[in-house]
């Protein structure tokens, strides 16, 4: 059907949308690192300022349902900002460990060398590595030191790892 026969009743009242899916179980902390803080602050940004207020007034139903999700993800990002606890980078003398924030090299038996960066949940990115803190990769390599050997379950069976090299950024904006 075409959306020129749509009413505007025709689509849900916003208050009558499911609230966004959380992301992290209740009670459990939303640790970023200062540049994913930085970044969702950033996003926010341009969402509040650029691309909403070309969707408001407007009275196309299509508007309006972007509308609707840009307000969406406006709240979650807020939220994801309020709740956020920011962690600091740690001291040259705890680096040796892999902890929050660091980025690992790791070897895999046939399969070569891997690098994933340890971040939080709402600022995961596979295209750069990225991956939650709360994964069970992450879970495994926190705290291994260089040469170390590590377990991951995985759906086919244990998949071994051998941890070669851990780096933190120099710095991360406040």
């Amino acid at each position: 059907m075409s959306k020129a026969f749509l009413r505007e009743s025709d689509f849900p009242d916003p208050s009558d949308q499911p609230p966004a899916i959380p992301t992290l179980e209740p009670g459990t902390k939303n640790y970023l690192t200062a540049a994913g803080a930085q970044h969702l602050r950033d996003e926010l940004a341009r969402r509040l300022e650029q691309e909403r207020p070309g969707l408001v007034g407007q009275d196309d139903p299509e508007a309006k349902r972007d509308l609707q999700a840009l307000d969406r993800k406006i709240r979650q990002l807020q939220q994801s900002l309020r709740s956020a606890e920011i962690v600091a980078i740690p001291p040259e003398a705890a680096r040796d460990r892999v902890r929050f924030g660091a980025t690992v090299t790791v070897q895999e038996p046939g399969a070569g060398e891997s690098r994933y960066r340890i971040v939080g949940v709402d600022e995961t990115d596979f295209g750069r590595d990225g991956i939650s803190w709360q994964s069970p990769l992450a879970k495994a390599l926190l705290h291994a030191r260089p040469g170390d050997d590590v377990e991951v379950p995985t759906p086919k069976g244990p998949r071994k790892l051998r941890v070669a090299r851990i780096e933190y950024p120099t710095a991360m904006a406040p």
